[in-house]
């Protein structure tokens, strides 16, 4: 089913026996709408059902739900910042995250559909429910750490309502337990819109990568069994030989077009949200980098730095790497930076005109292009580029990054994982030897705290991480897992710009970008852009552009700061739970 007709359907699904998501457990509406003696029977009960679950699943229409995860960590710089980064997040009274109506119903269906007497369709739609109870279960330990563990749906009068926290191994044990389960009785059917059990699979690869290298960085014995969990599911995955990394041989296209394709990729996309419809059915990708309404969303300057040079050599080793034109410092990158950013000679799809980056809509200059369209899709929510939930480069990222933190990994296992995302690109291999005799220092400022033999190699899969997943909404979870939350509270840059004057972004001889004091001049340059220093731009120290001077000053408490807090009514509802630490 299309994801088109799953919202038709849940339209009318919504009124029998869905509830609304709730802070607590039981705050429903009456399941009993649909009595399961008369549903359930049939596999198109359960696909109905099931279809629900799907809404779980990152959005981007109104909330801008998948390109604005990594902005409250800084990795797309706003014009405003999020409450994380500015250290300003409370104990909320209610809600916070502390939701219970999809759990419920999700073991609602699970305690119902084995009266279904299709056993294929129990095999599938059983393994799509226990997917989702894996997915929901996995965000709210990446959130809070211990959570309660429920299987069952349960009444008032149940005292299991009041439990105390479950240990975040003993959850995650369960979650590995329902993927597995969705693995090993789903069928081998490949889906570009529906979980199938190659989607279990790369969830497991994530959980059980995220549950170990948190473990390992947090100082919680025990970690090992999830760093050989996550190399194993990725190198299942991986030798099924169902995915591969999209590639038509055109490095300076693929990555780009991989984002921009209106069908989903599948030969590297796992499952994705289907966008059919511009207004009704869109998402606003266009929109949030075009207009000036939408935060005016830039890279900063520290993901720009973490680009290799073409030829594999790193950009930050020169001695002025942060003073360096923006046409220059462009040339001759890793093709995903001109595949992610406007660079010289970028212009919209369909169209010949290059463009410079314009500081009106990317408050770094450093203008994000990825899923951006051709001009028609320009207008909000008119976007029907299908986005990518799960795709086989994060799989392949996943398996070298356990593979290396356990110490077992090889140099034919870097070959078949990060260098084919570095062959799509025409970029060399990854050399654990030459990473491993010389750490890069940049990294090592980003990530203080990678040591031992692998570290080198340790810092450039966390760079190539960084580059190939950038703005698909991991880049908080890696933080949070890799314990290098004071990164965050690194100065937010830009571009370099040595103070007023006349610019040519984009190189190409003709003035785009004017930097004025004072009154604006009266005698203009036709199609150049003006900025007022101190007002519209502002320049730090060493001329980069500093985005938000208001807040160079953040802190980051690492006692705390990891997980969030549990509401206070949900602690005066149920004593036995407590607060996590330092709230």
């Amino acid at each position: 089913m299309t994801m088109k007709r799953l919202y038709i359907t849940l339209l009318s699904l919504s009124s029998l026996f869905f509830i609304n998501c709730s802070d607590d457990y039981l705050d429903k509406n009456p399941i009993s709408d649909v009595s399961e003696e008369s549903f359930f029977l049939t596999a198109s009960d359960l696909e109905l059902y099931t279809n629900g679950f799907y809404l779980m699943l990152p959005n981007s229409t109104a909330r801008n739900e998948i390109f604005t995860y990594d902005s409250q960590c800084g990795d797309i710089v706003h014009n405003t910042l999020s409450d994380l980064m500015i250290g300003a997040r409370i104990v909320p009274a209610t809600g916070g995250g502390w939701n219970w109506g999809n759990l419920r119903n999700i073991n609602y269906f699970l305690e119902n559909y084995e009266r279904c007497e299709d056993e294929a369709a129990k095999n599938r739609f059983g393994g799509v429910a226990r997917f989702f109870r894996a997915y929901y279960y996995f965000g709210m330990v990446v959130n809070f750490g211990d959570v309660p563990w429920y299987d069952t749906t349960m009444e008032a009068d149940d005292e299991g309502l009041y439990k105390a926290r479950d240990s975040r191994q003993f959850v995650v044990d369960k979650i590995l337990e329902d993927l597995d389960w969705a693995i090993n009785n789903m069928g081998d059917e490949q889906y570009a819109y529906e979980v199938s059990k190659f989607t279990a699979l790369a969830l497991k690869s994530r959980v059980a990568l995220f549950e170990g290298t948190f473990e390992k960085y947090h100082g919680i014995s025990g970690y090992e069994k999830y760093l050989e969990a996550a190399a194993d599911a990725s190198e299942e995955l991986m030798d099924t030989g169902v995915y591969s990394i999209y590639s038509t041989g055109n490095p300076n296209l693929d990555y780009a077009d991989l984002f921009r394709a209106e069908t989903a990729q599948t030969t590297e996309v796992i499952l994705a949200r289907e966008y059919t419809e511009p207004l009704t059915n869109g998402h606003r990708a266009n929109y949030y980098t075009l207009t000036g309404s939408q935060g005016r969303p830039g890279m900063p300057k520290s993901a720009v730095n973490s680009y290799l040079n073409s030829d594999g050599s790193r950009f930050t080793d020169q001695a002025d790497f942060n003073a360096v034109s923006f046409a220059d410092e462009t040339v001759d990158r890793d093709p995903r930076l001109a595949q992610t950013i406007r660079t010289p000679g970028y212009s919209r799809v369909g169209e010949g005109t290059a463009l410079p980056p314009d500081l009106s809509f990317s408050i770094t200059g450093y203008h994000i292009t990825k899923f951006v369209t051709s001009s028609n899709s320009d207008g909000i929510n008119q976007n029907t580029n299908d986005l990518p939930v799960f795709r086989f480069a994060e799989v392949l990222l996943n398996f070298a990054e356990a593979k290396a933190e356990l110490g077992t990994i090889t140099q034919d296992d870097l070959d078949r994982s990060i260098g084919l995302l570095r062959n799509r690109v025409g970029m060399p291999g990854l050399s654990m030897d030459d990473s491993n005799a010389d750490p890069d220092d940049y990294q090592a400022m980003i990530y203080p705290n990678v040591s031992g033999a692998n570290q080198g190699l340790l810092l450039e899969i966390r760079r190539e991480r960084r580059i190939e997943l950038y703005m698909e909404g991991h880049r908080w979870n890696d933080i949070r897992r890799w314990k290098v939350g004071q990164s965050i509270t690194l100065p937010l840059r830009g571009i370099y710009l040595p103070g007023a004057g006349e610019y040519d972004l984009d190189g190409n001889g003709s003035i785009d970008t004017v930097i004025y004091e004072g009154d604006a001049p009266a005698d203009q340059i036709a199609g150049a852009k003006y900025f007022k220093l101190g007002a519209d731009i502002h320049l730090s120290a060493d001329n980069l552009i500093d985005p938000l001077p208001e807040f160079n000053t953040r802190s980051f408490n690492e006692d705390r700061d990891y997980l969030l807090p549990i509401p206070i009514q949900e602690l005066q509802l149920n004593p036995n739970l407590t607060q996590n630490p330092n709230w």
